[in-house]
């Protein structure tokens, strides 16, 4: 019996399962990225919120969804919220579990880039007469990303390898289809290695996204040739 078998390694490589594995990751991860954005930027501006309920229960939800596992948080939102008469399905509790856990990190990030903003520049904003409203979309906002881009980028990176985790509740990303097909073809070896070379694809192209996103973030924030002179 061979330890490893380069024609099943490389029929793995292009199989369309493993394919179909991997574009759910991807679009696993870029739903839940952008609905953990939406939900941790409301709870960002919540904990900022000088109303000590909305700030407070913002501060509640950070707490309790960074203090717990994904992996508890999908179980008891696939198995455990039926009891309730509450059912999703498995594609709709792998969303919402990634994206409620997502927005509890996001929030954070969120919350202290808007806070590493300097206040001379908001109180000289509302010197000039502009509304808060005016001023976070001008004036903070603008500078918050560009801070907050890298561990956002970071958090992307993350997000794509945590989507492991839905396999639990049978979703069939990458990880879930190769334990499908190990069940089938018996070829450990060779399927965990192609889904870690998927991994590391995937994830070493993001970063590629990420550095030219910030290299356009920080080209944005450089003062014009000449200036000063």
């Amino acid at each position: 019996m061979n330890a490893w078998d380069w024609s099943g390694f490389f029929e793995y490589l292009v199989n369309p399962y493993i394919l179909a594995g991997a574009w759910a990751t991807l679009w696993l991860t870029g739903v839940s990225m952008v609905c953990g954005l939406a939900l941790g930027f409301v709870l960002a501006m919540m904990r900022r919120s000088h109303l000590l309920p909305v700030s407070a229960l913002a501060g509640f939800y950070v707490w309790l969804f960074r203090g717990t596992t994904l992996l508890v948080q999908l179980i008891v939102i696939y198995t455990g919220l039926p009891q309730l008469g509450i059912k999703f399905g498995v594609i709709q509790s792998a969303l919402i579990g990634l994206s409620l856990n997502e927005a509890a990190y996001l929030a954070e990030i969120i919350r202290a880039g808007i806070g590493a903003v300097p206040q001379g520049q908001v109180r000289a904003a509302r010197a000039l007469g502009m509304k808060e409203r005016q001023i976070m979309q001008h004036i903070v906002l603008p500078q918050a990303f560009r801070i907050i881009l890298p561990p956002l980028g970071n958090s992307v990176n993350g997000l794509l390898k945590t989507t492991s985790i839905t396999s639990v509740i049978s979703m069939e990303e990458l990880l879930r289809r190769t334990q499908l097909l190990i069940q089938e073809k018996f070829e450990v070896l060779e399927l965990f290695t192609v889904a870690a070379l998927y991994y590391l694809v995937m994830t070493t192209a993001w970063q590629l996204v990420q550095r030219r996103l910030e290299l356009y973030a920080g080209r944005a924030d450089a003062p014009p040739t000449g200036a000063g002179a």
